[in-house]
């Protein structure tokens, strides 16, 4: 049974940093791209973050120099180091896999997701 559950979402002021992992059940995550989303109250879902299989990475400008991620397929997780964070960085944040490798295109598998909330 393939499952993704992520966790380390929370509360934390402006500037201030946390770290979401993903962890990979029931699939093989070194032959996956692995995505992260995110979506704010009222919009929609954006694709912040993925590594590919061959850990090429992809950032959207809005998080670029200040979310790095990474994986680590001994532990099949996947995680997304956020720093510097802003208050629009608040929404619930989801990973999903996509079998085969490459970034982009449809996920094949989501998590629930995990609340991340940036405010003061």
């Amino acid at each position: 049974q393939v499952q993704l559950v992520e966790s380390g979402g929370g509360l934390v002021q402006p500037g201030g940093s946390l770290r979401l992992s993903c962890a990979a059940s029931g699939f093989n995550l070194a032959n996956s791209a692995i995505g992260w989303f995110r979506q704010a109250p009222g919009k929609e879902r954006e694709e912040v973050s993925c590594v590919s299989s061959e850990v090429w990475t992809y950032y959207a400008q809005s998080v670029k120099d200040r979310f790095t991620i990474s994986r680590d397929n001994a532990k099949n997780t996947v995680y997304l180091q956020m720093n510097r964070m802003k208050p629009e960085d608040t929404g619930d944040y989801y990973c999903a896999a996509k079998i085969g490798g490459w970034c982009g295109g449809a996920y094949d598998y989501w998590g629930q997701g995990t609340q991340v909330t940036v405010s003061s």
